[in-house]
């Protein structure tokens, strides 16, 4: 599957929730959610452009890859997702086994999610406000896709996104953002 997204710095979420609000927006739920973000032993992935994080969402555990950033307006690439056993123990168990394959712990990124879902088209687009500890505030817009849908996903986000009046997209992840706020990178 495709993850076709932009991201954008807001300083009041409550306008966008306001616009989501307006155009019919379902509140999905709220999280807290903490990724372990680690690097590969064959390969730089702030280099690649991938990322491998342990996403820790209350109980919930799994597992993320996501593919190198495709040439596109939006950011598109692959994504793959594994569930992992739940709770602490499975946690610590899945950190265990990528340190013991060599892979390197590069950061944590903790944030509170609230999620809403938005039909559009032949999509259900996922918006996120996000608060990101010492990066920010922010508002995610998603479509999951397969590969044939992926302009029709991408025009998709950029019309929600201008329809939310989010302007001026953030192409960095909130890892690279933190590592330049604890001046890592």
């Amino acid at each position: 599957m495709l993850e076709v997204e932009l991201k954008y710095r807001v300083a009041d979420q409550a306008v966008v929730l306001a616009r989501l609000t307006a155009l019919g927006a379902v509140h999905v739920g709220e999280a807290v959610e903490v990724d372990h973000y680690f690097n590969a032993p064959d390969r730089d992935f702030r280099s690649t452009g991938e990322a491998f994080r342990l996403r820790r969402d209350g109980a919930s555990n799994r597992f993320t890859y996501k593919g190198p950033k495709q040439a596109a307006v939006t950011k598109t690439r692959t994504e793959i997702e594994l569930a992992v056993a739940d709770g602490d123990g499975g946690a610590a168990d899945a950190e265990r086994l990528v340190q013991a394959l060599g892979f390197s712990a590069v950061a944590v990124v903790k944030k509170t999610r609230a999620v809403y879902d938005l039909p559009r088209g032949d999509f259900t687009a996922t918006v996120c406000l996000d608060v990101v500890v010492n990066v920010g505030t922010f508002v995610e817009v998603e479509v999951v896709c397969g590969e044939a849908q992926a302009a029709l996903a991408e025009a998709t986000v950029l019309t929600l996104a201008a329809e939310l009046g989010l302007r001026d997209p953030e192409p960095r992840s909130y890892l690279r953002m933190l590592l330049v706020a604890e001046g890592r990178e």
